[in-house]
């Protein structure tokens, strides 16, 4: 989802406001960048779970646009095959784009889809479930939609590959392509390919591309 742009806002700006009153919504200006520590970020996540929100390493606060209804439904598409693949194989447990997780470099990102093998999952404490999880997914997809600028969901799936996910696309249904991510190799690019292997990451997943890139 696209990113917001804008002048840089102080660390006690946001440490003197008390926060919205109950059942209020906190309104972000498209032109306003905030910085924002980890434990603010999950309050101000809290408070406003309407919202779709990531942070960035630095602590610049990423305020993302909703999905399109076409961009809605790819998401789902993929997140439903991911879930049902997973629900039957057993072996792990699949995420939708509201899961978000902390990065080592201590940014937060939400997958549209991403998937983590059952023995690393288990062994997080529950209240580390509860929050953005200190884990890195094992897999992670992103859905470009047209307000998302290319070079930087590049950059996101770059990221991810850099911290630890084992495989990651980047499907873009605008450009028919999806860009194959994998520790230690270039990304490679499919042309209007009609599914994706989920090789040895998501051992026996094929996606079927059908309803997602067409």
């Amino acid at each position: 989802m696209t990113t917001t742009t804008t002048i840089e806002r102080e660390r006690t700006d946001i440490q003197a406001d008390p926060g919205p009153p109950p059942g209020a919504t906190l309104l972000i200006p498209a032109d306003v960048r905030m910085i924002v520590a980890h434990d603010d970020f999950e309050r101000l996540c809290a408070a406003n779970r309407d919202l779709r929100l990531e942070l960035e390493a630095d602590g610049t606060l990423i305020v993302m646009t909703p999905a399109s209804t076409d961009g809605g439904g790819r998401e789902l598409t993929l997140g439903a095959q991911l879930w049902n693949w997973s629900k039957a194989n057993g072996q792990g447990k699949a995420f939708g784009p509201s899961a978000g997780y902390t990065l080592p470099d201590g940014s937060v990102k939400a997958p549209d889809a991403s998937w983590i093998r059952r023995e690393r999952l288990d062994a997080l404490p529950r209240e580390e479930r509860d929050r953005f999880a200190r884990i890195v997914p094992d897999f992670a997809a992103e859905v470009r939609s047209p307000s998302d600028g290319l070079n930087e969901v590049r950059a996101k799936m770059a990221a991810y590959i850099a911290h630890g996910v084992r495989l990651g696309w980047l499907i873009d249904p605008i450009r028919r392509t999806v860009e194959v991510y994998r520790p230690g190799r270039e990304p490679e690019t499919l042309t209007a390919p009609k599914s994706l292997s989920g090789e040895d990451v998501l051992p026996g997943f094929t996606l079927d591309l059908a309803d997602i890139l067409d």
